[in-house]
């Protein structure tokens, strides 16, 4: 199991364009990931799961991943979130 914080960067959050673009990135991993922001975990591949944290800008959350490759699935969605979703960073 591999687990890192990030800082939400973007003003809007994890609403619905920024959230499809971490689900796309997610699901290039095989490993389980889930995003926990304080004490609710959901699955990171879900999009009413993360649409249901309410995810804004300036929330810490907590990225984890437990599987073959998921210290790349988890730094590969850290340097999402870190970048603002860009678009060039899909």
């Amino acid at each position: 199991m591999y687990v890192k914080d990030v800082m939400v960067q973007n003003q809007v959050g994890l609403h619905a364009r920024p959230a499809t673009f971490f689900i796309q990135k997610a699901n290039e991993f095989k490993s389980s990931i889930w995003i926990e922001k304080e004490e609710r975990r959901v699955n990171a591949k879900s999009l009413l799961g993360i649409l249901s944290l309410g995810i804004v800008g300036g929330t810490q959350i907590r990225i984890i991943a437990d599987g073959a490759d998921e210290e790349a699935a988890v730094d590969g969605l850290i340097d999402l979130v870190e970048s603002g979703f860009a678009e060039e960073t899909r």
